[in-house]
């Protein structure tokens, strides 16, 4: 019904001769994904449609190894967004940005993901994508890369499931990259690569997308804060003066999705750690959205 809408506000703008906006709208709506799981691409990246929905964003009382701060909120996503189906990878970056931003010292390779980048390279990254892809006419006026807030990305994760992982309430390292010694929640003890590994290698969840758990830890746009933002569409990219301060008055953005280098349970879909933005690490990098601006 709404793309018919659309498409029906479009073609009486064209007939008035206005075409470019018709252009516009044509192209806003064609945009769309149509149900969950819906891949296009982009750029040379591949993305996942995740549709306009709501969560119950954190973890429960009783979830093994939850933290403090994973109380849980209600959450109403009004819109739905692309999510890049892997982590952004080093051929991606070099083709964008250029030079790498650090040492390869967790794995090489155009397929494995890009890491020690800090926030705000991360986000220069998705600027320059966003323009470079208007210009190639791939992405529509009124849409935009960016990094994903915490509902999007936890949302995204999950795919529907309100189990501790998308896989279920366990998880061996078989299924994610991460320290195979410590298996989260009984789960069997698996490989431990000791690295990054090439994004894709791994199980995708319900939605098509990998690697949400382990591999490396991803950037979020949210300023950290104690509780979980709930409510209609939160994004606490701007609330910096409110957010927790460290030990020593710095704040952090948040990072998601545990590591090759950690243990199981950072790779809860819920699980969330801060990280000062203008850090960098051999276990941190990021993966975009396309949202509607």
């Amino acid at each position: 019904m709404f793309r018919r809408t659309v498409a029906a506000m479009a073609a009486a703008v064209a007939f008035k001769g206005s075409t470019g906006l018709a252009d516009q709208l044509f192209g806003r709506v064609d945009f769309l994904g149509l149900k969950a799981g819906d891949q296009r691409e982009v750029g040379g990246l591949k993305l996942c449609w995740c549709p306009r929905g709501r969560l119950l964003m954190g973890s429960p009382p009783d979830e093994r190894e939850r933290r403090h701060d994973e109380r849980q909120v209600k959450v109403t996503l009004t819109h739905g967004f692309w999510v890049g189906k892997y982590s952004v990878t080093q051929e991606q970056w070099s083709r964008v940005i250029g030079p790498l931003p650090g040492e390869l010292s967790a794995g090489a390779g155009d397929d494995f993901p890009v890491y020690n980048v800090n926030h705000a390279e991360a986000e220069l990254f998705c600027r320059n994508l966003t323009a470079l892809q208007r210009a190639s006419g791939a992405l529509p006026e009124g849409w935009e890369f960016r990094l994903p807030t915490e509902a999007q990305w936890e949302y995204a994760c999950r795919a529907g499931t309100p189990t501790a992982t998308a896989f279920g309430n366990r998880m061996s390292s078989r299924q994610a990259n991460f320290r195979g010694d410590f298996p989260y929640n009984g789960a069997d003890k698996g490989p431990m690569l000791g690295r990054t590994e090439k994004v894709g290698k791994y199980l995708a969840n319900a939605w098509g997308i990998h690697d949400m758990h382990g591999n490396v830890f991803e950037w979020c746009r949210d300023w950290y804060h104690r509780g979980l933002p709930g409510g209609t569409d939160p994004d606490l990219s701007s609330a910096k003066a409110s957010a927790q301060r460290n030990r020593d008055g710095s704040v952090s953005r948040v990072r998601r999705g545990g590591c090759w280098a950690d243990k199981g349970w950072p790779c809860r879909s819920a699980s969330r750690l801060r990280f000062e933005p203008e850090r960098r690490a051999d276990h941190i990098g990021f993966r975009l959205v396309a949202v509607q601006s």
